[in-house]
């Protein structure tokens, strides 16, 4: 899955490394992190780790990856729903994080800001958003799980 993040230069991606990481830590929620396959062969994933606004346990998703041939097919927007109604299902009150403002939003994400959520970084603006998953998330400043920290 590392070619979904590759840089032109053929460094490796640092979501390489932060995956290893994140899969390790205490927390990593298996039951929040899917694997999309085609035939036996894996073609997305997402993970989700718990991450905490102020105090209250909030779900951090990501990184999300889909291989770059099969990416715009939906798989994932399929790991998105399955991850929503899993969150849902198990009374979460929120999905935070960091990507593309013109991608997520489609999928109910807008900016965590609006919803009283700060990001771990003021400079990443729009692109922390949140999806809130009642009426009243938490509202504080996120903190991720320990592994991106080391980013």
């Amino acid at each position: 899955m590392a070619r979904a993040f590759a840089a032109d230069d053929g460094t490796e991606p640092v979501e390489r490394r932060l995956l290893a990481e994140l899969y390790n830590c205490d927390g990593f929620l298996p039951e929040f992190s899917l694997v999309a396959e085609d035939h036996g062969t894996v073609v997305g994933h997402v993970i989700s780790t718990r991450g905490w606004i102020d105090g209250a346990p909030a779900l951090g998703l990501g990184p999300i990856a889909v291989e770059p041939d099969r990416q715009r097919s939906g798989i994932g927007a399929a790991l998105l729903a399955e991850t929503r109604q899993r969150a849902e299902s198990a009374g979460e009150s929120v999905i935070l994080l960091l990507g593309s403002t013109d991608y997520y939003p489609r999928f109910g994400y807008r900016p965590a800001s609006e919803s009283g959520i700060k990001a771990p970084d003021p400079a990443w603006g729009a692109h922390f958003m949140a999806l809130p998953l009642n009426e009243l998330p938490p509202t504080g400043t996120f903190t991720y799980a320990g592994p991106f920290g080391r980013l």
